[in-house]
Order: structure tokens, then C-alpha cells, then sequence
């Protein structure tokens, strides 16, 4: 009796926790026993329903039998997918019934391939990783000041390498046959491409090969000759939308000129879209928001046009592991749900940067861990958790610590069973203790600093500073404690990191100095400096005090050991019992990204990082 009575409680404990692994979250679970079953056949149809959201579906798994019902084929993909994370790695699935949609109708993924080319094989890659968590945009960012990545007829010169950015993957472009092959390979997996030709601005190639500005008179027949032959060659019902750019540039008649282009994609029943700050768009232009700050904004008037949230930050701005905290505790389009004006959001990866090796890219930006949050906060919708300062993690006595400690479960277990193809370095972080000096002038005593809590695994200095009321200087310091508590001596891994500079622009004090860390930054253990474990491979290279758009600094490919994150974890010696944990961390100048990370990781033998275990923190 006692036997049954276990197994009867194991198998609803197991069932419950792969009913709660699901990113992002459904709507409704019903649990219809507590068995767990294997699925032997599996029923998808799709039967509309007046009424019901577009990309509803419900999901049945009873008696050895999965049944999909969905309200497009569209939705099928989203049921196939749940049924996927709900399915261990024996092939059981709890018994439970789903009923799932979306808060909001676009959850996107932006790539640049304009900058940097990604063969086609990788694009599929990532829209299979977008389709597994519901996001049902890909944004391909075709052209940039690199190159015209589309094939043309009618001006083959745009396509030709001289023209091209030397060591810019110089001649590669999309055929019209590889943009339909990747356009039918999303379809099918329930994403919708919106490719984006950016007029014009980020045009830098077509002044080099036609010797004039797209926004001149030769340039705009140019261009109404190209995205014609683009629309016929690509058909309004495979691309609904066209996004157009129009950002970070001037030009003599901004109107005008929206009005050209918006007037060609709307004779051809596209829908156009248009970046926020950008030339002046129409009414009925959809409007991608990429300025920060503008949630206040938004919250005390409304937008006047459809807009997209890109304000949530760039996947390579920041590092994974405060991009993924932030993803989670954004309040999605500052909105409840969708409406009329809040459509959905973006999450963008930016390789401003050249790129040498493509399988780098995702891994140094964090886009596995950041796309799944992403996915679960637009997915989800709500109201948001009232946050200041999204960057800084709330205390463990709040809602949003609780949620962000139960998504980061879910995360662990996404990482260790689906995400072994993407290179994952995130690790679980929230709920990591620190006290931590408020941002002082570098060479402020001790004793006239003051303190405050702080969460997480990287803490932003800035967002610490900004969220204290401190004005940033060139100059600055902070000290960050914590303890660690372990059963015996023993040597624990650690990402240990002083800086977190952006793939896109490079701001940076580069690599430390051989046996030290990065930035001046300094590691104490019971009051005993600790220097890094390994050997820098390129000490006191890539400084750049900077930006480096335009500069040879841009064209240098990104290393793994210029992240904390892709490097290899040092090795920290700790002893029996309580472990006092000290960082110095310093601003050396106006550097974007000012943090401080120390993340206690293990490693198996296969190189995968993992939670630490065995360890308490206070």
C-alpha cells in the first residue's frame, strides 16, 4: 500500500513538473489524472471557431493519444510544440488539457544579415528555435551599409562584391529562390516573414555603386524599379508586411519621401513598417520603437499609430544573463494585452561588428535564453510588474523575484533537455544576495559610501546608480559582498566578469592584463585576492574607448574570451563553512555596459554549464 501510495504521488509530482516546464507559460492546464502516458498517435485539425482567437489551440493527451485541435494552421504548430516540451526524454507525457493563445499577435525575432550574411541553413536553424517558442515573426534585415543582400534583375551591379564592404561577406546575397525557400520553411513552422529594406538610410552600398543617395530623383526610380521587382517576385499573401527602415538618417524632404515608399508598398497591399525615431510616417504605418525610455511616455498617452516594442533593449547591447532577467519583467508594449495600436514586439540582435564565425553569433549574444523570455513575456501579456528599472532584479520578498525564480526552473530545464544544438551559457542567477555600494567617485573612502541590496548573478552599476539618483561620472567605483556556503574545502568554477561590451559597438577596456582581470576589476575570497585561472590568449587587446561604426575596430571579429560569459569559468578556491566573496569593480570611462558578474557554475564532462550545486548563499 505504502509502494502504491508513492508511486501515486511520484507520477503526479512528474506530471505536474512537465506540465510546468512549458515556455511560454499556456493559459490553461488541466490535469485529467495523474498518470503519465506514452503518446502512440497524435490527431491535429484544424475547426475555426467564431470568436476565438486566430492562434488558439487546445491540446488533449489521454490514454496514449494526443489530439490537436486548432483554429489555423498556424496554431497547429504552437499544440506541436507544447506537445514537444511536455514530452520527456522516455516519451511520456502527463494527462492534461491545454487550452492556449497569445496576448499579443506579433512576438518576432529580428536577425541582420545586411552586416553580416547567415547562410541559409542557419536561418532555418533559428526559425525552428523561434517556432518551438511561439514566435511567429521573423524580421530579416536584408539590406545595410555592407551590402544589398537581395538578388536583382534589373540592377545586377547591386549585388556585385566590388561594391560590397571589404571582409563584409563580399558578394553573398540572397537569390529570389533562397528568400521563397526560407519564406516556405517559416510558413509551414507557423512564422511570418517581414523582410526590411532600409531606405534611406544605412544605404552607404548603394551610394557606391550608383554614385548618388537613395533619396535623390535617379535614386528613388532606382528604388521603385527594385522593391517592384521584389513584390513580383515575392506575392503580398507570403509577405504581408514591408518594412521599410527610414532611420538614423537626414535627408531634404523627410515626408516626401515616406510618402514614395509607403505609396509603393501600399500599392502593392503590403502594410508598411518604419522605425521610431525615424523619417515621419504615415498613419497606418506600423511603427517598430527602438528609443528607450519611452515607456513613461506611453503610459501617460497613447501611441498614435500601430507600434511594436523594440524598446525592450537589443539582444547585443547587453549580456544574456541581464537581457533575459529584463525580457522577463519588461512590461510588454506598456499595454495589458493587444489593441488597436499595441501590436506585439521585436527582439532584435544587432552584429554591428564583423562576424567571422556564425555559430558564435547566438552564444555571444544570448539569444536562445533571451528568445525564450521574450516568448514567455509576449505570449503571456499582463501588467506588468511595476518596475522602475528593469534592468535590476526586484527583491525575493516580490511577485516579479518569485515569477523570474520560477521561469529560471523552467529555463534549466529548456537548457538542459531541448537547447543543446544553441550553445547555451545562461545558468540560473536570480536569486543571487549581494550588498553593494551605491556608485561613488573612484578614490571616495569607505566610509563615506553607501550601501544597498542587489539581486542576481551581473549586476548593472548603471541601473544601480540611476536607480539611486546617482550622477554618472567618467570615474567611479563599487564594491559588491557576498558569502558562500559550502559543506567542506573544496574549488568551485565562476564566471567572473568587469565588463559586458556591446556587439555593436565595441566601448570597451578590452582584455585585462595577463593574470589579471578585465577593467581593473578585482576578486577577493576571505580577504585574499584571487587573479584568473587561465591565461588570457590576447592580453590588454581590443581597447577602444569609442565607438567603433566605420572604424577597423568594427571589423574585428569578437572572441570568446572578450566575453565573461563564452570564457572559461575560473577555478575559486573556498574552505569549509562561510565564504566572504568580494568584488572592486571600476568605470574607467564613459563605457556603455558598467557591471559586475560573479556566477558560481559546475561543469559535467561534456563542457555544458550548469547550476552550482551544493551551495548557499546569504
Amino acid at each position: 500500500m505504502k509502494k502504491l501510495l508513492f508511486t501515486l504521488l511520484f507520477c503526479a509530482f512528474v506530471s505536474a513538473l512537465a506540465a510546468q516546464n512549458i515556455i511560454p507559460q499556456p493559459k490553461q492546464i488541466k490535469y485529467l489524472s495523474q498518470k503519465l502516458v506514452k503518446v502512440k498517435s497524435i490527431d491535429i485539425k484544424t475547426i475555426p471557431t467564431d470568436g476565438a482567437p486566430s492562434e488558439q489551440y487546445t491540446l488533449t493527451t489521454k490514454g496514449g493519444k494526443a489530439v490537436i485541435i486548432a483554429q489555423s494552421k498556424q496554431a497547429e504548430n504552437w499544440g506541436v510544440s507544447t506537445l514537444r516540451q511536455l514530452t520527456d526524454k522516455d516519451g511520456y507525457v502527463p494527462e492534461v488539457e491545454i487550452v492556449d493563445y497569445p496576448a499579443f499577435p506579433i512576438r518576432g525575432f529580428m536577425h541582420d544579415t545586411g552586416r553580416n550574411f547567415r547562410e541559409v541553413a542557419l536561418l532555418k536553424k533559428d526559425i525552428d528555435l523561434m517556432s518551438f517558442y511561439k514566435l511567429n515573426v521573423f524580421h530579416w534585415h536584408l539590406t545595410d551599409n555592407p551590402a544589398w543582400r537581395i538578388e536583382s534583375h534589373a540592377y545586377p551591379q547591386l549585388n556585385d562584391p566590388k561594391y560590397h564592404t571589404k571582409g563584409r561577406d563580399e558578394g553573398k546575397f540572397y537569390t529570389y529562390d533562397q528568400i521563397r525557400e526560407v519564406i516556405a520553411y517559416a510558413k509551414e513552422r507557423g512564422v511570418m516573414i517581414i523582410p526590411e529594406i532600409d531606405m534611406p538610410g544605412h544605404s552607404a552600398y548603394f551610394n557606391r555603386t550608383f554614385g548618388f543617395g537613395m533619396a535623390t530623383a535617379e535614386g528613388m526610380k532606382i528604388l521603385e524599379v527594385c522593391l517592384k521587382e521584389f513584390f513580383r517576385e515575392i506575392p503580398k499573401e507570403d509577405c504581408p508586411y514591408l518594412h521599410i527602415g527610414s532611420d538614423e538618417v537626414r535627408v531634404n524632404d523627410p515626408k516626401g519621401f515616406m510618402a514614395f515608399c509607403e505609396k509603393i508598398v501600399k500599392d502593392h497591399g503590403r502594410i508598411a513598417m518604419a522605425w521610431d525615431p525615424g523619417l515621419p510616417p504615415a498613419d497606418d504605418t506600423y511603427c517598430q520603437i527602438w528609443r528607450s525610455q519611452v515607456s513613461d511616455l506611453l503610459k501617460k498617452e497613447p501611441y498614435p499609430r500601430p507600434y511594436i516594442d523594440s524598446y525592450m533593449g537589443y539582444l547585443n547591447n547587453s549580456c544574456p544573463f541581464i537581457n533575459t532577467s529584463r525580457y522577463f519583467l519588461h512590461y510588454a508594449c506598456t499595454a495589458n494585452g493587444a489593441n488597436d495600436k499595441a501590436r506585439g514586439g521585436i527582439i532584435c540582435l544587432w552584429n554591428d561588428v564583423n562576424v567571422d564565425d556564425q555559430t558564435k553569433l547566438l552564444p555571444h549574444n544570448g539569444m536562445p535564453e533571451g528568445a525564450a523570455a521574450f516568448a514567455e513575456r509576449f505570449w503571456v501579456g499582463g501588467e506588468g510588474y511595476g518596475l522602475e528599472i528593469e534592468d535590476l532584479i526586484p527583491s525575493p520578498d516580490s511577485k516579479a523575484h518569485k515569477d523570474l525564480v520560477d521561469f529560471e526552473k523552467r529555463l534549466i530545464y529548456h537548457r538542459d533537455n531541448f537547447l543543446a544544438d544553441y550553445d547555451t551559457r545562461w545558468v540560473a542567477n536570480a536569486s543571487q544576495p549581494w550588498r553593494v555600494t551605491i556608485p561613488a567617485v573612484k578614490g571616495t573612502p569607505m566610509n563615506q559610501m553607501r550601501w544597498t541590496k542587489a539581486w542576481g548573478g551581473v549586476i548593472d552599476l548603471h541601473a544601480l546608480a540611476a536607480a539611486n539618483k546617482v550622477e554618472l561620472k567618467p570615474q567611479m567605483e563599487a564594491w559588491l559582498e557576498t558569502e558562500i556556503y559550502v559543506e567542506r574545502d573544496t574549488v568551485i568554477t565562476a564566471m567572473v566578469g568587469f565588463e559586458s561590451p556591446a556587439r555593436s559597438n565595441r566601448i570597451s577596456d578590452g582584455i585585462g592584463k595577463q593574470g589579471r582581470w578585465e577593467a581593473e576589476g578585482q576578486l577577493f575570497v576571505n580577504g585574499i585576492e584571487i587573479f584568473p585561472s587561465f591565461d588570457w590568449h590576447e592580453p590588454e587587446k581590443y581597447r577602444y574607448h569609442f565607438n567603433t561604426w566605420g572604424h577597423p575596430g568594427g571589423e574585428i571579429p569578437y572572441t570568446d574570451e572578450q566575453l565573461f560569459w563564452t570564457r572559461t569559468p575560473s577555478r575559486i578556491p573556498l574552505k569549509s563553512g562561510w565564504n566572504k566573496i568580494r568584488l572592486h569593480s571600476s568605470r574607467l570611462f564613459n563605457i556603455n555596459n558598467w557591471v559586475a558578474a560573479f556566477i558560481p557554475v559546475s561543469i559535467d564532462q561534456n563542457g555544458k554549464l550548469s547550476e552550482a550545486k551544493g551551495l548557499r548563499m546569504r
